[in-house]
């Protein structure tokens, strides 16, 4: 027992000092998490928006496939992303391979499906609740779309922070098509895995800490959203 104490307290020395390898790591792991959620925004929200107000043959599929995707295991998107990245692989050209670059393409597929369908279910209840008054305007289904968009904002925030959420957190992905590589590739996740396994507990607990708080902080940001929403449009 006194040496978990023992390692809490030099986690928490770690932490107070901003420890160059830590600080490395946690700085790497936004870095990774935010341009992922960045690009899985561009594709989800629009995609999520397009599949709410069309109308088109494989619609309900689509939906049931976005939603069955939200469950994707990690390690069969870090297979595939490993394969098709691969120097025998189609993107192999690239050589991104065990680069930041690779990481981001993993976690972005991982997170498209979430913000795609959970942003869909929100617009089509907008959208049912408004078309009528759109059309009546004379709006096309893209500027509908984008007026939808717009209007459920505060909704669709919440749901890019659970996609932040999802990708910061995740780790058997990101260690298949990373390497987990010192300086390059580590990040929370994988660091928290490596470090246990050698029995560097300050580290690893260090590392869980800044994880833990900051999926907290992410729940308050997405609390204070909805309530400062529902506070001024009721």
């Amino acid at each position: 027992m006194q040496e978990i104490f023992t390692a809490f307290g030099e986690a928490g020395r770690l932490i107070a000092g901003a420890e160059p390898r830590l600080v490395g790591i946690v700085l790497l792991s936004l870095r990774v998490s935010l341009t992922a959620v960045f690009f899985a925004s561009l594709i989800g929200l629009p995609l999520g928006a397009a599949i709410a107000i069309g109308r088109f043959p494989g619609r309900q599929a689509l939906i049931v496939a976005l939603n069955a995707l939200m469950g994707l295991p990690p390690v069969v998107v870090g297979l595939l992303v490993y394969l098709m990245l691969s120097r025998a692989g189609p993107l192999g050209h690239f050589g991104i391979l065990f680069t930041p670059a690779a990481m981001v393409v993993a976690q972005t597929i991982l997170i498209v499906p979430i913000i795609a369908a959970l942003s869909r279910q929100v617009i089509e209840d907008a959208w049912q609740e408004y078309r009528e008054q759109l059309r009546s305007l004379g709006a096309t289904a893209f500027s509908a779309a984008r007026t939808l968009l717009w209007d459920t904002r505060f909704s669709l925030v919440i749901i890019v922070l659970a996609g932040f959420g999802r990708a910061a957190a995740e780790v058997g992905a990101v260690m298949i098509v990373g390497g987990n590589i010192e300086g390059v590739t580590r990040v929370m996740t994988t660091a928290i895995a490596l470090e246990t396994s050698m029995g560097d507990l300050p580290l690893a607990l260090g590392l869980g800490i800044i994880l833990i708080t900051l999926v907290l902080i992410l729940n308050a940001g997405a609390y204070w959203i909805k309530e400062a929403a529902q506070r001024r449009y009721g």
